[in-house]
């Protein structure tokens, strides 16, 4: 049994340093900007909503038009028994007419007025997809660059038990140390390729989501991440919620929607008032019976009667709780963008607190109490569990500090996603060269 645990020790030995090796291959670097720009290309969901809004814009237009005249042509008072002859009697009439509806006044500037509103939101709904999808794309990148990190730390710890199970085999070559140590180390290998598989599937994963963000093959092969850098951020609580009112197009769509209550309401207000419908007819006669058969014309108007009172004012209490509703859900919207803009500054600074403490004091301390604990080893001064303690607490401190940094840069998107704009670079984040 002692045997077989032996050979299985050293058959996961010689095997993790090929597997981790792999880890730390050079790839490719890939460009942030250049990802949230093909994203904005090819994304069909992008696409779509362009046509969909497109299509909104032409029914607004089509909204405030007036109805097609009608074209009317008859034979009045034709003689039955003798249908085609008209001068048979001087009543029979060849008639041409023209009628043409006409709403109430104001009614056509309203109904269109509904359907451009209506397009309005749309196209900020569009803009806030956009949004979403440039924060994924963020996201998506930032965790893979700490899934990297984490590799590239796993392979560095595989390194570092190497080492230990060279010390502990020259201790134990010498008769100060145990087997155990050995056995100790080459288990915590494994564990480690246990995390090591872990990751590359988790890698692997957010390759999918990022590939299908990019609306590309799934199996794109995605470069390494370059470090990023947290720059200062001088930002406050309430530029940041003005700059929220000023560029997010979720607040702006809500607008809009309001503006369509507000015209939908109006134009309620309206259908108490009749329709009109204006005609002109002009009728052709022979001589017959007596009469010189002269020409006539007619003129007539005709309107329906907005006796219906009842569902007149159920429609105009329907636009009336609509614009309630959608006022209600502009200023809820508001609180959670107020809440979140604290939240995520918040969390940010903890971040940017924490990475600067791991980079500047814990992580050149854990790595000195590791050498220290090394040293102490290697002369019997310390057992070989407070030695595997001491790499423990430098690798969980490292994967913290790439935590922290990426961490900071999702929250980043997220704050960006939240306010409408690019706090890097000041600018809004919505892309109008996309619509």
């Amino acid at each position: 049994m002692k045997t077989r645990v032996v050979f299985l020790a050293l058959l996961v030995t010689a095997m993790l340093p090929a597997g981790f090796s792999r880890a730390a291959e050079t790839k490719p670097t890939e460009n942030l900007a250049e990802l949230v720009k093909t994203a904005l290309t090819n994304n069909p969901e992008v696409t779509a909503s362009g046509a969909h809004l497109r299509m909104l814009e032409n029914k607004a237009k089509q909204a405030g038009s007036l109805e097609d005249p009608m074209l009317m042509l008859k034979i009045q008072n034709g003689v039955v028994s003798d249908p085609l002859n008209f001068r048979r009697d001087s009543m029979t009439q060849k008639v041409v007419g023209i009628s043409q509806q006409l709403p109430w006044f104001g009614k056509r500037g309203l109904k269109s007025d509904v359907a451009q509103r209506d397009a309005e939101a749309s196209h900020w709904n569009r803009e806030e997809r956009i949004l979403d999808i440039v924060r994924g794309v963020k996201e998506t990148y930032y965790q893979i660059y700490f899934t990297d990190k984490s590799l590239e730390i796993l392979a560095k710890n595989s390194r570092i038990l190497d080492d230990f199970i060279t010390i502990a085999q020259n201790r134990y070559a010498v008769g100060q140390g145990v087997q155990q140590d050995i056995f100790k180390a080459q288990l915590e290998k494994s564990k480690l390729l246990d995390m090591k598989i872990t990751l590359e599937q988790q890698r692997r994963g957010l390759e999918i989501r990022l590939n299908s963000l990019l609306y590309r093959p799934v199996n794109t092969p995605v470069g390494a991440i370059p470090d990023p850098q947290i720059a200062p951020f001088n930002h406050g609580d309430a530029e940041l919620l003005e700059q929220a009112e000023q560029n997010r197009p979720l607040l702006k769509g809500m607008q809009a929607q309001i503006g369509k209550t507000q015209a939908a309401q109006a134009l309620a207000r309206k259908e108490f008032f009749p329709d009109f419908t204006v005609s002109f007819e002009y009728m052709q006669r022979e001589p017959a019976m007596g009469s010189d058969g002269s020409d006539m014309y007619g003129l007539g108007v005709t309107f329906n009667l907005p006796v219906q009172r009842e569902r007149r004012h159920a429609m105009l209490a329907e636009s009336a709780s609509e614009q309630a509703m959608s006022t209600a859900e502009l200023n809820d919207a508001k609180n959670g963008i107020r809440s979140a803009i604290a939240d995520l500054i918040s969390q940010m600074e903890r971040r940017r607190k924490l990475a600067e403490l791991y980079k500047g004091g814990i992580i050149p301390q854990a790595e000195q109490a590791l050498e220290s604990a090394v040293i102490a080893y290697r002369v019997g001064k310390v057992d070989f569990l407070a030695l595997l303690d001491s790499r423990l607490t430098l690798f969980n401190y490292e994967r913290d500090y790439y935590d922290s940094l990426a961490d900071y840069q999702i929250r980043l998107a997220q704050l960006e996603a939240t306010v409408g704009a690019d706090l890097e670079n000041g600018s809004t984040t919505v892309n109008h060269d996309h619509h």
